[in-house]
């Protein structure tokens, strides 16, 4: 089953960056930097930023649907980078950490859910989409509980 994981759109977030602390603040947001290279993942690139670089930290709704299972929580964007798009591979920020992964139906019911630990992402996600019952899944940090990123089918 092929798939597609593709990172948030840039233009919704690079106004931030322009921002004062106290206007981010007001949007429920803050200026971050990266102390090492692999504990800041981007939710547009899908990469983890590089130690020194700064991020917003902010309030980011994931999946917003009219269901119980409406998901909100903070995300990490980087300035300058473009959305990322995946077909059929795992993005470096899905790798060496345990996933949570979140499959929906068309209604934006839960309809199954799978642990992805360490590198073994791709396998889960073809298990959840062996359910034809499953339109997408959702990827979350399994500690933090932060979205990491929406895995669609790719039926192209």
């Amino acid at each position: 089953m092929p798939y597609k994981i593709s990172g948030l759109a840039a233009a919704e977030f690079d106004h931030l960056f322009s921002l004062s602390d106290a206007q981010l603040a007001a949007l429920r947001a803050r200026r971050v930097q990266a102390d090492n290279d692999v504990s800041y993942p981007c939710r547009i690139s899908l990469v983890n930023a590089p130690a020194g670089e700064e991020l917003i930290a902010i309030h980011h709704v994931s999946h917003d649907t009219d269901t119980p299972y409406r998901s909100a929580y903070a995300i990490l964007v980087r300035q300058g980078v473009s959305q990322a798009e995946y077909a059929d591979t795992i993005p470096p920020v899905l790798r060496g950490r345990p996933i949570a992964l979140r499959g929906f139906d068309g209604a934006g019911l839960l309809h199954a859910a799978r642990l992805a630990l360490s590198d073994d992402v791709d396998t889960q996600v073809r298990a959840l989409f062996a359910d034809p019952d499953i339109a997408y899944i959702d990827a979350h940090n399994a500690a933090h509980g932060c979205f990491a990123a929406r895995i669609e089918r790719d039926d192209a």
